[in-house]
C-alpha cells in the first residue's frame, strides 16, 4: 500500500481575542474547546462571529473554518464536510447530547440545519477520527454546539428580554426571535421563540459545465434565469433552559428545544432531472424535539468533575412526492425516538514526581432508537389512499449503540505530553422485516474497538509539534441495512450484509503563537477499511415490490469496499493582529480521496478557503472584506458522474467577495453583510442549488439595559 508523506501547513489560533460588552467577537482556533481534546485539530465559532457573519443556517456558521466545507442539497438543508466526510461519518452534539440517529443516510443530511443558530453560544469543530471519546460515526470528526447559558441565580428576580430581527434580499427572508433570560430565586432561565419565512433563492445565474458549457439539470430556474425553483421554506423554533445551583460546586439543568420546518422542497427532486416541471418531493414537516437533564459537579477530590446527562429526542419527517400528471401522491412518515444516557468523569492531576503528572477522563454512553415508518400512495383522480406494507424503514426497528471509554494524559516535564485512550463499543440493531415487500428480518450486533495515541512537544515557548494516530469506527445503521429511498443519483435499496467500517488516521500538526500572530496547520492521512460505497445495480436486482426502484434512472446499493480507501489532505489558517485595529485571517484546505482500484471517492470537496481583512474601532464598530474561494473539482466517482447536481465534467471553482459591517452601541447590535459583491455565479461541489447572488443581509438586536 502506498503511503503518503504527511505535510504541515500553518493555521490560526486565537490572537488577542477581545470581548465587547459581554459578547465575544473573535473566532478561535482553540487550544482547549469545551467538548473536544486540545491536542487535536480544532476550531471554535463564537456568538460574536455569528452576529458578524449572519449565517442563514447553523452549517453556514462553519463556512470560514479550516477543513470544513458546506454542501447544500436544498435551500432548507445543508451538511458540513469534515476532511472529506459528512453525514453518517461525522458526529453532531448539542450540549454534549448526541444528535445522530440510526436513520441518518449516507452522504449529506439535513439535521445540523435543525439547530437554531440564534440559540447557540459556540460551535466547536474537531477534525479527524474521534470514536474514542464520541463513539460510532466519528470518522471525519465532531461538531459540538454549546447553547446559550442561563444566568446564575443570586436570589433576586430579574428579567432581560431580547428582540432580534433579521432579513435578507437574495431569498426574501424575514424573521426574528423574542427571548428572555433572568433569575427567580434559586433558578436561572433562558428561552425564546423564533420565526422566519424564506422565499425562492436568487443566484447570480447558472453554473456551467467545464466541458461543454451547459448547466446541470438541477436546479431549474424561473424565466429570469436567476430565481431557483424548488427553494424556500417556513420555520418555527422554541427553546427553554432552567438551571439551579444547589451549591457552588453543583449544577442541575433541565432544557428543551423544538425545531419545526414546513414545506421545504428537496431541490434535486423538485423537479427531478428529466422529469416534468410540476413533479416535486417536499419535506412537508421536518421536526426535531430534544429534551434533556444534566447534573454537573466539581468535587475537588481525586474525581474532580462529574457529569450525568439523560435525554430524549424525536426526529419526525413527513415527505410528499407529487406526480400530478400521473395523479399520484407518495407520502412517507418517519419518526425516530432516541433515549440517551451519558456519564463522564475527570480526575485531578496526580503528581508522580516533580516532572511527571497524569490525569484521566472516562465515561459511559448509550443511545436507544425506536423507529416507526409508514408510506402511503394516493391516487388523486379517484381520491383513494392506500398504505404500503412498509415505509422508508421497517416499523418496529430499533438500534442500541454506545460504549465505555478512558482517556489518559501524561505530562513529562514542561515540554512533552503523551495522550492515549481506548473505547469498547457496542452496536445492536434489529428489524422485524416485512414479508409483503420481501424485506428481510435483521438481528445484528458488533463490539467495535477504538483508540488513539498522541504526542505533543513544546519545541520552544511559542511553537508546538503534535503527532496523533487514531482508530475510529462506524457500525452499519438502520438506514444502511433496511432503507429504500430516492437519493441524488437515483434509488438506493438496503443491504443486510454490511459490516462496520473503520478508519485509521495519522496526522501531524504544528502551532505557533505569538502576541500578534498565530499559526496552525495539519497534514493527515486516513485509511478506510470496509468503506461503505455505492455500487450500481441492474433493474433486475431491485426489491420486487419497489416500483420506485425500477422506475429510477439509476439504482444503487451500499457495499463494503474490498481493500482500503484513502483520504488525505492538508489544512491550515493564519491570523494576524495588525496596528491601528486592523487584522487579517486566512484559511486553506485541500482533500484528496480514492477508493480501491484508484477510483475517486464521491463528492470529495475541492481545494477551498478564505481571506479576511478586518478593522475594529473601540467605539464598537467592526468592518471586514472577505474573499471565499474554491477550486474546481473534476475528480468524480461513478455516483458523481450520474448525479444531476454535478455539472458534466465536474464543478467549476469560484471566488466570491463579501463586505461586512457591525456596530455595537450600548444595548443595540446592528450587523450588515453585502454578500457576493460582484454577483458571481457559484456552487459548492455536490450541491443542488447555486449560492446566493448579490444581496444584503441585515440583523438588529435590541437588549434593554438590566435594572
Amino acid at each position: 500500500m502506498r503511503r503518503w508523506g504527511l505535510l504541515v501547513l500553518l493555521a490560526a489560533g486565537r490572537v488577542g481575542a477581545q470581548e465587547d460588552a459581554g459578547a465575544r467577537f473573535e473566532t478561535t482556533v482553540s487550544s482547549a474547546p469545551a467538548e473536544v481534546p486540545s491536542e487535536r485539530a480544532a476550531s471554535e465559532v463564537r456568538q460574536g462571529d455569528l452576529e458578524r457573519r449572519l449565517p442563514r443556517r447553523a452549517p453556514d456558521a462553519l463556512r470560514f473554518e479550516p477543513g470544513v466545507f458546506i454542501q447544500q442539497t436544498a435551500h432548507g438543508q445543508a451538511s458540513a464536510y469534515l476532511r472529506g466526510l459528512t453525514g453518517q461519518q461525522t458526529v453532531l452534539l448539542f450540549d454534549g447530547v448526541r444528535l445522530n440517529t440510526s436513520t441518518w443516510r449516507q452522504g449529506p443530511n439535513q439535521y445540523f440545519f435543525t439547530l437554531d443558530a440564534a440559540t447557540v453560544d459556540a460551535i466547536e469543530v474537531l477534525r479527524g477520527g474521534a470514536s474514542t471519546r464520541f463513539g460510532s460515526d466519528a470518522l471525519g470528526g465532531v461538531i459540538s454546539a454549546t447553547p446559550l447559558e442561563a444566568p446564575v441565580a443570586d436570589g433576586r428576580f430579574r428579567l432581560s428580554p431580547v428582540l432580534t430581527l433579521k432579513g435578507t434580499t437574495a431569498d426574501s427572508e424575514a424573521g426574528g426571535r423574542v427571548s428572555v433570560s433572568g433569575t427567580a430565586g434559586p433558578v436561572g432561565f433562558i428561552g425564546g421563540v423564533g420565526l422566519r419565512r424564506v422565499g425562492l433563492l436568487q443566484s447570480a445565474g447558472t453554473v456551467r459545465s467545464p466541458l461543454d458549457g451547459r448547466p446541470p439539470d438541477v436546479p431549474r430556474f424561473a424565466p429570469d434565469g436567476r430565481t431557483q425553483l424548488g427553494t424556500g421554506f417556513n420555520e418555527l423554533t422554541a427553546d427553554g433552559r432552567f438551571t439551579v445551583h444547589p451549591s457552588a460546586s453543583h449544577e442541575l439543568t433541565l432544557a428543551s428545544q423544538a425545531y419545526r420546518q414546513f414545506d421545504a422542497p428537496r431541490t434535486d427532486q423538485c423537479p427531478p432531472a428529466f422529469a416534468r416541471s410540476d413533479e416535486c418531493l417536499t419535506y412537508k414537516e421536518q421536526f426535531r424535539t430534544l429534551t434533556w437533564a444534566s447534573w454537573k459537579a466539581r468535587l475537588g477530590v481525586d474525581v474532580e468533575t462529574l457529569k450525568l446527562t439523560a435525554s430524549w429526542q424525536r426526529q419526525h419527517e413527513v415527505r410528499e412526492g407529487a406526480r400530478p400528471a400521473s395523479f399520484v401522491l407518495n407520502t412517507g412518515r418517519d419518526v425516530v425516538d432516541t433515549f440517551g444516557a451519558a456519564f463522564t468523569l475527570g480526575s485531578r492531576s496526580f503528581l508522580v514526581s516533580d516532572a511527571v503528572q497524569w490525569s484521566l477522563q472516562a465515561g459511559l454512553d448509550s443511545y436507544l432508537d425506536l423507529v416507526d415508518s409508514q408510506a402511503f400512495v394516493s391516487f388523486t383522480d379517484i381520491a383513494v389512499t392506500r398504505q404500503q406494507s412498509r415505509g422508508q424503514y421497517v416499523a418496529g426497528s430499533r438500534s442500541l449503540t454506545g460504549g465505555l471509554f478512558a482517556d489518559a494524559t501524561l505530562r513529562l516535564g514542561a515540554r512533552l505530553t503523551v495522550r492515549a485512550g481506548g473505547r469498547v463499543g457496542w452496536a445492536s440493531l434489529s428489524s422485524p422485516g416485512d414479508a409483503a415487500s420481501q424485506s428481510q428480518p435483521i438481528a445484528a450486533s458488533w463490539a467495535p474497538l477504538a483508540g488513539h495515541l498522541g504526542v505533543e512537544w513544546a519545541v520552544a515557548s511559542p511553537l508546538s509539534l503534535l503527532v496523533n494516530v487514531d482508530r475510529s469506527f462506524r457500525a452499519p445503521n438502520l438506514d444502511d441495512l433496511t432503507s429504500r429511498q430516492q437519493t441524488g443519483p437515483g434509488f438506493q435499496f438496503e443491504n443486510p450484509a454490511l459490516r462496520p467500517e473503520t478508519a485509521l488516521t495519522a496526522e501531524l500538526g504544528a502551532r505557533l503563537r505569538l502576541d500578534w500572530l498565530s499559526l496552525e496547520g495539519w497534514g493527515f492521512q486516513t485509511w478506510l477499511d470496509g468503506a461503505m460505497l455505492k455500487q450500481p445495480r441492474d433493474v433486475a436486482e431491485c426489491p420486487p415490490s419497489s416500483a420506485a426502484c425500477g422506475a429510477s434512472w439509476f439504482r444503487y446499493q451500499l457495499v463494503n469496499a474490498v481493500g482500503l480507501s484513502e483520504v488525505r489532505g492538508v489544512e491550515g489558517s493564519v491570523r494576524a493582529r495588525l496596528p491601528s485595529g486592523f487584522g487579517a485571517r486566512a484559511t486553506a484546505a485541500y482533500t484528496w480521496g480514492q477508493g480501491p482500484g484508484q477510483v475517486p471517492l464521491s463528492r470529495i470537496p475541492p481545494a477551498n478557503g478564505h481571506l479576511e481583512l478586518s478593522w475594529r474601532h473601540d467605539f464598537g464598530f467592526t468592518g471586514a472584506a472577505v474573499l471565499r474561494w474554491a477550486g474546481p473539482q473534476t475528480r468524480l466517482a461513478l455516483a458523481d458522474l450520474s448525479d444531476a447536481r454535478i455539472p458534466l465534467g465536474g464543478t467549476p471553482g469560484y471566488a466570491v467577495v463579501d463586505l461586512r459591517a457591525s456596530l455595537r452601541v450600548s444595548a443595540v447590535v446592528l450587523s450588515l453583510v453585502l454578500e457576493n459583491l460582484f454577483d458571481s455565479p457559484w456552487r459548492a461541489h455536490g450541491s443542488s442549488i447555486n449560492g446566493a447572488g448579490r444581496g444584503v443581509m441585515f440583523l438588529a438586536t435590541f437588549r434593554p439595559p438590566s435594572p
